[in-house]
């Protein structure tokens, strides 16, 4: 049996591994959406309190997932946004207070 590490030295080595998998800079996934929504959205805001960056925050979710292209998934949305008709009168609809756009045809 070895002894030349003991019982605490075994858990503070556990305890860095957990730390590093928590981290969000371990998970590339979850830095690149904090990414994302920093460029998208924070940068260009001044959050006044908690309660208003929770607002923001919901509100980039919906824009994400339901207006923002994702080269990923072919210029798509997580949502499946269908795409407009090919010709007719260009609509514009503010997203975020007006940062970004979401653009469609008149029918």
């Amino acid at each position: 049996m070895d002894h030349s590490h003991s019982a605490t030295d075994r858990n503070v080595e556990f305890q860095h591994r957990l730390a590093a998998q928590l981290n969000t800079h371990a998970n590339g996934v979850a830095e690149r959406w904090v990414g994302s929504c920093r460029r998208d959205l924070l940068d260009h805001i001044v959050v006044l309190n908690e309660r208003h960056l929770k607002r923001l925050l919901s509100e980039y979710v919906r824009y994400h997932h339901e207006d923002r292209t994702h080269l990923g998934l072919g210029k798509g949305t997580p949502e499946g946004r269908i795409r407009s008709q090919a010709s007719g009168r260009v609509l514009s609809q503010e997203r975020l207070g007006g940062l970004h756009h979401r653009y469609n045809r008149a029918a």
